[in-house]
């Protein structure tokens, strides 16, 4: 019986600390190819390219396995696997990572990685998107290998339902071991944000994104409390953005006969 067939991407870029991990982690499970970013694109979300030329070149970065950089998103990445690179064989799993920074909360929306792995959910492939809640780029990913691992295998043996993919987070380094796994909601949490205005040295103006992330969650059933109690966090996530209860709600509400006029 042949392996699994896993893809692998992230928005860190594939010389990243992070993606070199996961590769290796994958392996134990499967066929790897690769097809990921030539340069970091952290805060990209779920772009693509249009109008634009997109360069894929083989690269031979990892023992054995088919790798691809892509001048495009990691939402490219995964198009350009499924359409071009993979396009005689279908993934049997899709993985997105590890990213070097947190993707709880609201940040699921701005990340490249979580991206990747909506676009897999989009075709209708198992994904996830992993992520170190530590942003350096040498950043210690020892304590977290074992849980990636049990994690995919899970996903491989289980399935998972339809147009969902999930977002999997785990807290830094510490000193005690990992406490478990909470599968749970993303927490009420915003970047409360300003712009820094500062000069160049030609003198000239340009605006610098600054600002500090706040919860306002109080719950003990989110992605920020399993993280700031030594837990992963899983969150499952659905490209579906369609707010249901609001449907009903402005049905109840809104006057339809002025809107006929």
């Amino acid at each position: 019986m042949s392996k699994p067939l896993i893809l692998v991407s992230n928005d860190d870029g594939i010389t990243s600390k992070g993606i070199r991990v996961l590769v290796s982690i994958m392996k134990k499970l499967g066929d790897v190819v690769v097809v990921a970013p030539d340069s970091p694109q952290s805060g990209m979300g779920h772009a693509i390219t249009i109008g634009e030329t997109l360069r894929l070149e083989e690269e031979d970065i990892f023992d054995d396995v088919k790798a691809y950089k892509s001048s495009g998103t990691p939402a490219d990445c995964v198009k350009l696997a499924k359409h071009y690179v993979m396009k005689d064989r279908s993934p049997d799993l899709i993985v997105s990572g590890i990213n070097h920074g947190s993707n709880t909360s609201i940040s699921v929306l701005y990340s490249g990685t979580m991206s990747a792995a909506i676009e897999g959910a989009m075709e209708g492939y198992p994904s996830i998107g992993f992520s170190l809640c530590d942003f350096s780029s040498n950043a210690d990913f020892s304590h977290v290998e074992e849980w990636v691992e049990k994690i995919a295998k899970q996903v491989l043996e289980k399935g998972m339902p339809t147009g969902v993919a999930l977002n999997v987070n785990f807290p830094p380094k510490q000193n005690e071991r990992i406490r478990g796994v909470k599968v749970c909601r993303q927490a009420e949490a915003k970047w409360q944000e300003e712009f820094d205005e500062r000069f160049d040295p030609n003198g000239r103006k340009y605006l610098w994104l600054a600002g500090n992330f706040v919860n306002f969650d109080k719950g003990e059933d989110n992605d920020e409390w399993a993280i700031a109690n030594n837990y992963v966090s899983i969150v499952p996530c659905q490209y579906d953005l369609t707010a249901h209860h609001a449907i009903t709600q402005m049905n109840k509400d809104w006057d339809w006969e002025e809107l006929k006029k």
